[in-house]
């Protein structure tokens, strides 16, 4: 059995987020979910390709990761010949991609899979968690927390009303002003001008406006440059500003919080509304309970020993539990390949695929 994969982002196609778990450069082992899920097809006999590297005849089913671009040729040639076994991943929230929650569009796909909770139905919608790769890891060296707080994050905007973009920057010049001591800053972009997020293309007209408008930025004091590792950073700080890209989307709760789990660093979070009903709260401090940033520092700065130790000790506890497996990789396999092995499409993946070679060998 042949079944494709594309991605959104080109650099992990190639087959690259099969090869290489830091393929998705803005995390540690973004793509290690399909490391783990080529080497468990591989075991169970099934080849699986990024769809650019062999003949689209040849794939019994499709899975994209995101909607992909109008001019994507793969996409609209398995339009044209109606191929009936593709698959939508949502990964990107609706600030970032609006296609990907623009329903009109799942009418090209068998099943589509998305994180928000609120959407599915069990029918054609159903839910999978946006995955990481778990690190069972107690090894928190509390000792080499010499520093209070930090962000690890990309230089960006975007004028979604429920973005957070805004909100890193409101908290990173807010501690440069009042305590530069306590904070440090990490990640791309930051040396320059911010980035508008991919839901505006710098190339129409109006995008080039929006960003000629967009007054210039001061110096970022704080900004220390990129990281080779965003969990080996962490772990010299005691807490981390832990946003999502949007706010009060039910179900986005992405690799941000784990990591900093991972680091045994304390995240200040924000972003899914429901955070509190999924995630123990002893291991995080919700932005939300704070009406201002000299409350929310005042709190983590004179914060007890005993309360500290206390939130570290839950962090070990979560990360080593089984609370924590709906968001790993194995999970994420499991999704994946009960859907690759769907008894329902066995039958007529045979059929679809001589159908489909007689067609595009008319094309």
């Amino acid at each position: 059995m042949n079944v494709g994969f594309y991605n959104y982002y080109e650099n992990c196609n190639k087959n690259r987020m099969f090869e290489d778990p830091s393929a998705h450069t803005v995390g540690d082992n973004l793509t290690y979910p399909f490391v783990h899920l080529f080497k468990t097809a591989q075991d169970a006999g099934i080849n699986i390709s990024t769809i650019d590297t062999n003949p689209l005849e040849s794939y019994d089913k499709i899975f994209f990761f995101d909607f992909p671009k109008e001019d994507n040729i793969y996409f609209k040639q398995l339009v044209e010949v109606g191929h009936d076994n593709l698959y939508l991943f949502i990964y990107e929230s609706e600030i970032v991609m609006p296609n990907n929650w623009d329903k009109s569009n799942y009418k090209y796909f068998k099943k589509v899979f998305t994180w928000n909770y609120e959407m599915v139905d069990d029918k054609k919608i159903f839910q999978y968690y946006f995955p990481i790769k778990v690190l069972k890891t107690n090894d928190f060296d509390v000792n080499k927390k010499n520093k209070l707080c930090a962000m690890v994050a990309s230089n960006k905007f975007n004028y979604h009303p429920l973005e957070l973009y805004s909100a890193r920057l409101e908290a990173l010049r807010w501690f440069e002003r009042y305590h530069p001591e306590d904070f440090d800053l990490y990640g791309y972009g930051w040396e320059e001008q911010a980035k508008e997020t991919l839901s505006t293309h710098w190339s129409t007209e109006e995008g080039i406006k929006r960003r000629n408008a967009r007054p210039k930025e001061d110096p970022y004091i704080s900004y220390r440059g990129s990281v080779d590792s965003k969990i080996e950073t962490l772990k010299n700080y005691k807490f981390s500003i832990c946003y999502e890209n949007a706010r009060d989307i039910p179900g986005y709760l992405t690799e941000k919080i784990f990591d900093s789990f991972f680091a045994g660093c304390i995240p200040i979070y924000w972003g899914e509304p429901n955070i509190k009903d999924f995630i123990p709260t002893e291991t995080f401090i919700d932005k939300r309970d704070f009406d201002s940033y000299p409350e929310l520092y005042d709190h983590i700065k004179n914060m007890s020993n005993e309360e500290y130790m206390n939130r570290i000790s839950a962090i070990k506890e979560f990360v080593l539990s089984d609370g924590i497996y709906p968001y790993g990789e194995e999970n994420f396999t499991r999704i994946v390949m009960n859907e690759i092995q769907s008894k329902e499409d066995q039958e007529s993946s045979t059929s679809l695929v001589n159908q489909l070679i007689k067609i595009f060998k008319r094309t």
